[in-house]
């Protein structure tokens, strides 16, 4: 769809193929599956450092790599596995990111524990809707607010790793917790009434 419509009238970060076709189907979309959110935390935590574009190339190695982010078997990783995805051209090789997504996902099962899921856990931070801002042309969107501050804090005390609150924004932003799409972008409605329709 997105590639074919170029006519439209876009946020100016998605500047190829791939990224156009991100910010049109997936960007902002309020997410609720635990899984789902889970990829996103760890793709936003391997990305520190390098482009958006890059994770999004990569999208789909992490996904065959970690199992398609299933939780309870990335739980069971050894030192052979880490090793192992040490070696996977596919993904981003660095040792602490991919440690810290094994830590992770421990941390993450204890929420779900605790919780219920982690969807419950994570939308408290926004009062559990989307917070819908209004963006222009020219405004500079934030690399963090005071939620994203709270939910680094929260994360970081409950053992995540690589949860610093600009990743956690972006997360925020990619998860639909925030509508950050400028107003004239066409996916902001949509958007808006994905939010609205979940609540």
């Amino acid at each position: 769809m997105s590639p074919k419509s170029p006519n439209l009238t876009r946020c100016t970060w998605p500047s190829n193929p791939l990224s156009i076709r991100y910010h049109d189907e997936e960007w902002g979309v309020p997410q609720h599956d635990d899984r789902t959110l889970f990829e996103f935390l760890i793709l936003e935590g391997a990305q520190a450092g390098l482009s958006w574009d890059t994770i999004l190339q990569k999208r789909e190695n992490y996904r065959a790599a970690f199992d398609q982010f299933d939780p309870e078997r990335i739980a069971r990783y050894d030192g052979r596995t880490l090793d192992s995805l040490l070696l996977n051209p596919g993904i981003i090789r660095n040792r602490l990111k991919i440690a810290s997504a094994v830590r992770n996902v421990k941390a993450f099962l204890n929420i779900q524990k605790e919780f219920g899921s982690f969807d419950r856990y994570i939308w408290q931070f926004v009062g559990g809707k989307p917070r819908v801002n209004k963006w222009r042309p020219g405004l500079k969107l934030p690399a963090s607010t005071p939620e994203s501050d709270a939910m680094s804090k929260d994360l970081k005390k409950r053992g995540f790793n690589f949860v610093g609150s600009t990743i956690c924004y972006a997360f925020m932003q990619a998860v639909g917790m925030v509508n950050d799409h400028w107003v004239k972008c066409f996916r902001y409605a949509e958007v808006n009434r994905a939010g609205r329709r979940r609540a």
